[in-house]
């Protein structure tokens, strides 16, 4: 997919060349993990990945329908970035508190606009290619661990439904989420401003053509934050050992 100047989708492509990639497709789910049910806002191929984590007692709300007042667990919102304040407004007021956000981007902004600065978050390294097809989970040499993470409330029980799906997650407090997420959106942000130069330009080709271009945008954002390493937005000097793959798309 061409990069192009428009609104950012939720779940930004981040890739790196494919041979620093070790894919790991899931063709099974495990079912020896106590997977708690939830409500899934979304019905797109993160949505239907998830619920296929699940043990069928989940509940899929789709665009226009309300989410419930009586179902008890997390509420995992798998939308986009847009969708947000109709996710907001069909949700009683009750159950803001067990809102998980899995949107990339910076979304403290609005979060403390809507009263909820400390909703629970996830920060997804895995590939749904297509719907129904399983995720793959997003590893590198110098990350064989995995990357997703998540912070809140929640956070355990969202790593329980991920780890039976064979995909890894990490749950962080806030102050070490924050800096997970200002990486991966300084490396976005990066990416997609030497895209806009290059329209015909994928993103594997920005890391592989244009990553002199990158390093600079990248090092102008970290500014912003001098206590955030980087690993994922420092494109230049050293790409095999610091580059890390994502892809999270719906």
């Amino acid at each position: 997919m061409a990069l192009r100047t428009v609104t950012p989708s939720p779940f930004w492509p981040h890739f790196t060349t494919p041979k620093l990639v070790k894919y790991k497709p899931i063709f099974a789910m495990s079912t020896t993990t106590k997977v708690a049910p939830a409500v899934i806002v979304g019905g797109g191929r993160v949505g239907r990945a998830l619920q296929e984590m699940g043990n069928g007692q989940d509940l899929l709300v789709k665009r226009g329908e309300a989410v419930p007042v009586d179902f008890e667990g997390p509420i995992l919102v798998c939308t986009r970035n847009d969708d947000l304040d109709a996710v907001l407004n069909a949700t009683p007021p009750s159950r803001w508190k067990d809102l998980v956000f899995f949107q990339n981007g910076m979304l403290e902004p609005w979060l403390e606009s809507k009263g909820l600065s400390d909703a629970d978050q996830v920060l997804a390294y895995f590939a749904v290619s297509k719907l129904g097809e399983p995720p793959v989970d997003g590893k590198t040499d110098t990350d064989p661990q995995g990357l997703t993470v998540a912070f809140g409330k929640w956070a355990s029980v969202i790593a329980a439904r991920l780890h039976s799906g064979g995909l890894s997650c990490k749950v962080l407090d806030k102050e070490a989420f924050q800096k997970q997420m200002l990486e991966k959106l300084i490396w976005i942000s990066a990416f997609m401003l030497v895209g806009a130069r290059h329209p015909t330009a994928t993103v594997g080709v920005v890391e592989k053509e244009y990553r002199s271009e990158a390093l600079p945008a990248g090092l102008k954002l970290k500014q912003a934050d001098d206590n955030v390493e980087l690993k994922l937005a420092l494109v230049g000097a050293e790409p095999e050992a610091e580059l890390s793959f994502t892809l999270l798309l719906i």
